[in-house]
């Protein structure tokens, strides 16, 4: 579904990925961890068009990213949230939504779903999405990557900065996306969290893929602690 081989990346001079190659089935749900500084961002951005490669390719159901193109790789299906609570501030709940859900089929529908998924953005949907908490936006981010009906979901570190309760109800809710058929790949500081529910498991370290392999076989290795 997508597909990386051969990837290089870099900002300026300093090489921030180097030679990877891995491939994301349909439906999997898969977390990539490493050390602060390790890639797992840029490796994202490579997946949706924001950065350019010094190598290599990056593929979704065959066919080439558009580099520099984010809003054309999400209308190909490629869902992104990206660290930092990434809503219209200014805006309330409900239209930030009505915003991401523009030039796709069936919004309506999908809102109902999302409002399923989570009921605090119908409880508070005339609030301006800047006064929410932490939590609260991510949720809303969330919300909004779903209104684009994406085949895959990509997400950047989506628990950074939440209390643990909110962190479990965010990990429970990607866990009904990815059973519902979406598949999902997550960047995610919160290991444990985080192999509750991603069958599949990378390590980048330094720029290099470590690791490749179910989330069982990761939490059996003594040595997991060292690579972080």
């Amino acid at each position: 579904m997508l597909a990386y081989r051969n990837v290089g990346a870099a900002y300026g001079n300093l090489h921030v990925l180097r030679d990877i190659t891995f491939e994301v089935a349909p439906g999997e749900c898969v977390a990539i961890f490493g050390h602060n500084g390790a890639g797992k961002t840029s490796l994202l951005k490579c997946g949706v068009g924001d950065m350019e490669l010094t190598g290599g390719s990056v593929t979704y159901k065959g066919e080439a990213i558009s580099r520099g193109a984010v809003y054309l790789n999400a209308r190909r299906g490629i869902g992104f949230v990206p660290q930092g609570h990434n809503v219209f501030r200014e805006l309330n709940v409900r239209q930030n939504l009505a915003i991401a859900g523009l030039n796709h089929v069936d919004a309506e529908r999908t809102l109902a779903e999302v409002y399923r998924l989570f009921p605090i953005l119908v409880e508070r949907g005339r609030q301006i999405a800047g006064s929410l908490s932490g939590g609260q936006q991510q949720i809303l981010a969330l919300g909004m990557a779903l209104m684009t009906r994406p085949s895959i979901l990509l997400l950047d570190e989506p628990s950074t900065g939440l209390a643990p309760i909110i962190v479990k109800d965010v990990m429970a809710s990607l866990r009904h996306i990815n059973a519902s058929g979406t598949t999902v790949v997550i960047v995610e500081q919160n290991i444990p969290a985080t192999l509750q529910i991603a069958s599949r498991a990378l390590v980048l370290k330094s720029g290099k893929l470590v690791f490749d392999g179910q989330s069982k076989e990761l939490q059996e290795k003594s040595d997991l602690w060292a690579w972080f």
